[in-house]
């Protein structure tokens, strides 16, 4: 049962450190998509009158199948992207047989930011997402890809997408 007091939200705006890490898992005969994202906040000191940049990095990971694909044909490292998602933290073992807990960025959101130029999507032999994956019809704005109609690796409902509550949403 979910808790109707409690969100687990994420949006953050930053670069590509790298360009995302496909991997394909035999056991499940999905594909995800990993990659890093920086973020920036400028820090202003009021006594020296100086200001620093604190750059915090993120673990991205991708599961929904469209989103892997467009994760791998578009993002780039040092691309400007705006990610959707959700905080999951996990444990595992590592090679020593060390506990291990990492806090990573589950993406049901990606969208493209920055200049035309900058983006790979702007080539002429690249196919219109828009139109591939049904999304941002009549829509200003950058490529985007979001797993509002996939189904969550955990089998989980979204609770979006078609028939979901933002159906009547005027935007």
């Amino acid at each position: 049962m979910r808790d109707i007091n409690s969100l687990n939200k994420v949006i953050l705006v930053g670069r590509l450190g790298q360009k995302p890490e496909i991997r394909s898992h035999a056991q499940s005969g999905r594909s995800s998509a990993r990659f890093s994202l920086a973020t920036n906040e400028r820090l202003y000191n009021p006594t020296t009158q100086t200001s620093t940049d604190k750059t915090e990095w993120h673990k991205i990971v991708v599961w929904f199948p469209r989103l892997v694909d467009f994760a791998d044909k578009y993002l780039d490292k040092g691309k400007q992207i705006l990610v959707e998602g959700s905080i999951r933290t996990r444990e595992f073992q590592d090679r020593d047989n060390n506990k291990r807990t990492v806090t990573e960025i589950v993406a049901d959101k990606i969208v493209l930011l920055g200049k035309r130029e900058e983006s790979s999507a702007a080539r002429t032999d690249t196919t219109d997402l828009d139109a591939v994956y049904g999304r941002n019809a009549g829509r200003g704005g950058g490529r985007s890809a979001d797993a509002a109609d996939e189904e969550f690796p955990s089998g989980e409902d979204s609770g979006g997408g078609p028939g979901g509550p933002d159906d009547d949403v005027p935007f």
